[in-house]
């Protein structure tokens, strides 16, 4: 498992059929802010931005200083950028953790399916990790349904375990195993 790393930035960039990703640049700043400026796509996750350069910030010091596993998902049509999905390797278990946004304007579409199943495919083929685990706010069931989509079990809800906005909100854990996954 050691190799990880190395095999996350030679899978920097996938494709699939409609999307492509890649790491965040920091031109993706004005595709972002239409999404992190709208309180309905960012309402269980963080404060809205009312500043592109909040945006450009977010970027530089989140998404380019530690850019494994974080990428920016694009339309291949259109190339433009609506939402991200991350992928964090928990070495010692072998597990993954799957966190994603995606821009309201495209929700219903499959977009955030087709990402999550290319890192899942990196998952469990690439990497050979057992698990990839993920979970979501209470209030947002839609994202429940992507979690679903992509076959996983839901496993509990947790407490009061995470603040969003000055809130103590309940989310629910899902999970996938290697071998629910091959088939």
């Amino acid at each position: 498992m050691g190799n990880t790393n190395f095999l996350m930035l030679q899978h920097g960039q996938m494709e699939s059929e409609r999307i492509l990703l890649r790491p965040v640049l920091l031109d993706d700043a004005e595709d972002m802010y239409e999404y992190t400026s709208d309180e309905e796509t960012t309402r269980f996750i963080y404060d809205q931005h009312t500043d592109v350069n909040q945006t450009k910030n977010l970027i530089a010091n989140y998404y380019m200083e530690e850019p494994i596993g974080k990428y920016a998902i694009l339309l291949k049509e259109s190339n433009k950028m609506i939402g991200t999905i991350e992928f964090r390797v928990h070495e010692y278990n072998k597990s993954g953790e799957l966190g994603y946004t995606l821009n309201r304007h495209f929700w219903g579409k499959g977009y955030m399916t087709e990402a999550g199943k290319l890192i899942l495919d990196l998952a469990f083929h690439t990497l050979g990790l057992e698990r990839v685990f993920a979970e979501h706010d209470v209030r947002n069931s839609a994202s429940g349904k992507v979690l679903e989509r992509l076959g996983m079990t839901y496993e509990g809800t947790r407490r009061r375990n995470h603040m969003v906005k000055g809130f103590l909100a309940d989310s629910a854990h899902y999970s996938i195993l290697k071998e629910e996954y091959a088939k």
